[in-house]
């Protein structure tokens, strides 16, 4: 499950819209959309405009990637439950924000390598789509290590005996 979180602050109609066009065209994926006071009504993905903290914790430990405005605290939490977090900053010339703090904020955790960045919609589908296959190989890896306990043990005991 994808999780979409724009915050609680003003509306980000601009993220909202990328992820009910990337989720039409990504069926097999379920996207769970926390979306404010939006005044987009998504019909690809489900959404709500608020969640309670309890929904939202559920939601964001859940979630395979979260997709979110830049808003430091979404970022922690998505970093506490290990949980890859794709961020699209707000930015005022939108009306998204008062100021473009979000901006300043994604490009020093994008170079310590906290977040993956997407800077507009056109970049959005990539980076998701990158974090998603990041994922599917960590979760391969994961899967494979008792098969590969398992064959190295056989190796070496057939070595020593």
């Amino acid at each position: 499950m994808i999780f979409v979180t724009v915050g609680t602050q003003m509306p980000f109609d601009r993220l909202v819209i990328t992820m009910d066009r990337w989720a039409a065209a990504h069926r097999d994926h379920s996207v769970v959309a926390q979306i404010g006071n939006s005044g987009i009504t998504p019909g690809n993905l489900r959404s709500r405009p608020w969640m309670s903290s309890t929904e939202f914790g559920e939601s964001l430990h859940g979630a395979e990637v979260i997709v979110s405005h830049a808003g430091i605290g979404t970022i922690l939490q998505a970093r506490q439950a290990m949980v890859p977090i794709v961020v699209m900053p707000r930015r005022v010339r939108f009306g998204e924000h008062r100021d473009d703090h979000q901006i300043e904020t994604a490009r020093r955790l994008e170079a310590l390598g906290v977040v993956s960045v997407a800077w507009d919609e056109r970049e959005l589908p990539a980076r998701l789509e990158a974090a998603l296959e990041s994922t599917a190989m960590k979760t391969q890896e994961r899967s494979s290590r008792p098969a590969m306990i398992a064959a190295l043990r056989k190796i070496i005991l057939d070595e020593f005996r």
